[in-house]
């Protein structure tokens, strides 16, 4: 008698299959690892870099805009100001750039050995927040120089946190899909995060649009939110600076669309990933 067995795709029903991302989440964690390391390795300043990047272009910032545009500051000191903007929005350029091109990167192993593909774009998400809190550290040295002191509103920061590594999962699952396929994509990137940058109120706050436009000012304020990296520096800036009420209508906004941009990158990437192999 005859035994045959019966080869076939797994379903394809779910976004992410979190029960297979736990069976191999040795392999996320070695890759993580990994990643931490090849980062730093043979550097003279190794996780110095984490603290001086953000630095010189707080630096930078505080010259150009904080002393010769003389760009307000929510009445902050500049470079604590251009810091604290900074600080996500370097971990969420970096993280999602390095994640776009981990599966073109790592092609030559996931073409030959099977572990949900899912992990290579998380890797970078992770890995990015070691630099994240290593900078963060600098922040609270900075704001103890120039005397600030501490607000009840930084329980919101781990809030801010999420929304920060779901904005950042979200671009990087569309991108790293698409940038199999499509090889323009990791062209592109480095243009599109300095774009990005200029877009977000990184060097300028989010209140100058209501001065600028006193009459619907509020109106463009929220619609410029559904950008979730609005929501997310402003916020910043309320939970560790205490510049305002924490902006909870931007914060929503920019939730819903950061939330949106993960379930639509995680659809696709699902949809894309039975091909990947093909067109790698």
């Amino acid at each position: 008698m005859k035994t045959s067995i019966r080869i076939k795709a797994g379903s394809n029903d779910r976004l992410v299959d979190l029960r297979e991302l736990y069976a191999y989440r040795d392999i996320l964690v070695f890759l993580v690892w990994r990643d931490i390391k090849v980062l730093y390795a043979q550097t003279v300043l190794g996780f110095g870099w984490a603290i001086l990047r953000p630095l010189l272009s707080m630096a930078i910032f505080t010259l150009v805009f904080g002393r010769l545009v003389g760009m307000p500051s929510d009445g902050v000191p500049y470079p604590v100001f251009a810091y604290t903007a900074l600080l996500p929005w370097i971990y969420f350029s970096s993280s999602f750039v390095k994640s776009s091109d981990s599966l073109v990167a790592m092609a030559a192993t996931w073409t030959k050995v099977y572990f949900p593909r899912l992990i290579l774009p998380l890797v970078p998400i992770v890995s990015s927040l070691v630099d994240f809190f290593i900078a963060f550290v600098v922040l609270l040295a900075m704001m103890f120089f120039y005397g600030i002191t501490l607000t009840p509103a930084i329980a919101f920061l781990p809030l801010l946190i999420i929304l920060m590594v779901l904005t950042s999962s979200g671009i990087g699952m569309w991108l790293s899909a698409l940038s199999v396929q499509y090889r323009d994509v990791r062209h592109a990137n480095q243009f599109v995060s300095q774009l990005l940058m200029y877009m977000a109120p990184v060097v300028w706050p989010a209140s100058l649009i209501a001065e600028k436009f006193p009459v619907y000012g509020d109106v463009i304020t929220r619609v410029y939110a559904i950008y979730p990296m609005v929501g997310i520096i402003e916020g910043f800036r309320s939970a560790m600076l205490g510049v305002s009420s924490m902006p909870w209508d931007l914060i929503a906004v920019g939730g819903c669309s950061s939330v949106l941009m993960t379930l639509t990158g995680a659809s696709y990437f699902r949809r894309r990933e039975r091909i990947f192999a093909d067109v790698a």
